[in-house]
């Protein structure tokens, strides 16, 4: 099995996650309005756990392709399919809102609901993932600007293209990014300093992903049509670099596509 959850769990229905929704928060707002909002989050976790004993705590969900393998931790699960993510910092961002998705799509659980602690008043949203596992799996692969360049690259792109068949797209792109990391020689081999060049000259480093010596290696999600802008931008980037190329990866609901960019 590519992903497990070490948990009992079930999709519930949006009715029902309202209503147990209505019951954590009801907790959560009880505990802020006791202890204040300076706490850690495992504080808070702590607290709901004890007065909410229908809540499991960090469920685990284990990622695996080949030999490589992620663990991630749901903060509290309730009655198996509603899951909430605990925070304590500012304000709440879209990597938040990644994070929890992430998980909701990897257990294939619907609903969920963001809980920020540190405000004066409780911070608190919905994500809701409505694509199910089959419908993730099922892309085209456009891999036109892809070809004819070697055997290595050819191996890359099918081994990339399976794990988003095992995995579905939608995820975290930093987990798609750790896999091929490790399937290229692991972070200290792949995830190195390159040169920066400005009229000749080196002004100073910075780190890429790459796919060999002279190639780097770039996940994205980006909508087709900011795709025109982000190759421009890339080919800037390469012009004052010493690298060949990027491989690049865009993932998007419909087509996984697989394009060099050289300059």
């Amino acid at each position: 099995m590519p992903i497990k959850i070490h948990a009992e769990t079930r999709r519930m229905a949006q009715e029902e996650f309202g209503r147990v929704a209505y019951d954590v928060m009801k907790c959560v707002f009880g505990l802020h309005n006791e202890m204040g909002r300076f706490f850690h989050e495992d504080v808070y976790r702590a607290g709901i756990l004890r007065r909410l004993p229908a809540a499991e705590k960090q469920v685990q969900i284990e990622v695996r392709f080949l030999d490589f393998r992620k663990d991630y931790f749901m903060d509290l699960v309730v009655h198996g399919g509603a899951v909430f993510e605990l925070k304590a910092v500012e304000r709440l961002t879209d990597r938040h809102r990644s994070q929890l998705m992430n998980y909701l799509l990897l257990a294939e659980l619907q609903h969920g609901k963001l809980i920020n602690l540190r405000p004066d008043l409780v911070e608190h949203e919905f994500v809701n993932a409505l694509l199910t596992r089959d419908q993730r799996t099922d892309f085209a692969v456009c891999d036109a600007e892809w070809q004819d360049l070697g055997h290595r690259r050819t191996e890359f792109k099918d081994l990339v293209t399976q794990m988003l068949r095992d995995w579905g797209i939608g995820l975290d792109l930093r987990l798609y990014e750790e896999a091929l990391t490790h399937f290229l020689g692991g972070e200290e081999q792949v995830w190195r300093d390159i040169e920066t060049v400005l009229d000749g000259q080196v002004i100073g480093h910075q780190k890429v992903h790459l796919a060999d010596r002279e190639d780097a290696f770039k996940f994205t999600a980006i909508p087709a049509d900011g795709m025109t802008r982000f190759e421009d931008h890339a080919q800037r980037f390469l012009r004052h670099t010493r690298l060949r190329s990027i491989c690049w990866i865009n993932v998007t609901r419909e087509v996984v596509t697989f394009k060099v960019i050289r300059t």
